[in-house]
């Protein structure tokens, strides 16, 4: 026996290796489907209990995916989530109050308001690096907070009343499930382009990036725009469905530690993981609604574990696992054996 025999997989195993890869995209393709079918029969499913939960889970799952983008590919570790929240949320109930103007329409403007305000700070913010970006933005959604609750026209800190009606429950679950699928379209799209690699380029080293010839500033800028803008148009959504807004709620932290923790404990830098994340975060706040200190205790722990102990979170460390057992596999297919 030749070595060239010795070295080449069997033949016979060699037609079912290369037609894995089209089964498996085909299956793919296939479990998408029938998820995505099942998504939006769900309010058929379920009662309005169920279609509230599965709004919270949409709309945590689309900020969560938004905010991986700048943080997980980007290496931009924002604390100021909120501030595009109350921007967005602020935006549709002023013009909301001063013209009838549809429902998706307002999530637009809620997202360009989002993006307009992170285009205007960005030069400020990007000349912070590490630690300090991430302090800097946090402080940017305390010192919103503060200006709208001196702001008499915006209503002070009682806030604003939305005069734009709110849809039933679960027309509000299929605009938080558009907006969810919006933003996973953008992202999955964006990642797939030559352009994220700057992306990924600055999340690795910022000045060797730069030294190389990748555009830092604007790179850092379209993730930022894109991720405020998404975050925005939840913060519209939200504003409409709770009919009245007020910069305690619409600037409030609770936002940037549900977007962080969903993310973290999901899989930071996955495709899959903000939304493993968001489904989890909210089933579980469900489940321990009638236990806020215990939730507040269990979910911080939660997330210092996954951060320890697996710091791919629990869809980054299923598909590491996943694809180490296909390796083994693999390998033992292809082992020579003595003839």
């Amino acid at each position: 026996m030749t070595t060239a025999t010795v070295l080449s997989p069997p033949t016979t195993a060699a037609g079912p290796d290369r037609a894995r890869p089209g089964w498996q995209t085909a299956a793919k393709v296939l479990a998408a489907v029938l998820v995505l079918l099942l998504l939006g029969a769900l309010p058929y499913l379920v009662g309005p209990y169920g279609q509230q939960v599965g709004y919270r889970a949409m709309q945590l799952g689309a900020m969560a995916v938004a905010w991986n983008l700048l943080a997980g590919y980007g290496g931009l570790v924002s604390l100021g989530s909120a501030a595009f929240v109350g921007s967005g949320a602020y935006a549709a109930t002023e013009i909301g109050n001063q013209a009838s103007v549809p429902v998706p329409l307002l999530l637009v403007l809620g997202a360009a308001m989002a993006a307009l305000l992170a285009l205007v700070i960005s030069p400020a913010m990007f000349r912070l690096r590490g630690l300090y970006f991430t302090v800097g933005t946090l402080a940017l959604a305390a010192a919103l907070q503060i200006l709208v609750i001196n702001l008499k026209t915006l209503g002070g800190a009682s806030g604003r009343i939305v005069k734009t009606p709110a849809p039933a429950d679960y027309v509000l679950y299929w605009y938080a499930l558009g907006v969810g699928l919006l933003a996973t379209a953008v992202v999955a799209t964006l990642l797939a382009l030559p352009t994220s690699l700057s992306l990924r380029a600055v999340r690795d080293d910022e000045d060797v990036a730069r030294d190389m010839g990748v555009r830092t500033f604007r790179t850092k800028l379209w993730a930022f725009m894109l991720s405020s803008a998404l975050i925005g148009m939840v913060g519209a959504l939200q504003a409409i469905k709770l009919g009245a807004i007020e910069p305690y709620g619409a600037f409030g932290l609770n936002w940037t530690i549900d977007i962080v923790s969903a993310t973290v404990i999901g899989g930071l830098g996955t495709k899959a993981g903000p939304w493993v994340g968001a489904v989890f975060y909210v089933l579980l706040a469900e489940r321990l609604r009638d236990y806020p200190e215990w939730h507040v205790a269990i979910t911080g722990a939660l997330v210092l574990l996954v951060i320890r102990f697996a710091p791919w979170g629990i869809w980054g460390t299923y598909a590491r696992k996943s694809r180490a057992r296909s390796l083994t596999r693999h390998s033992t297919r292809q082992e020579p054996t003595d003839a």
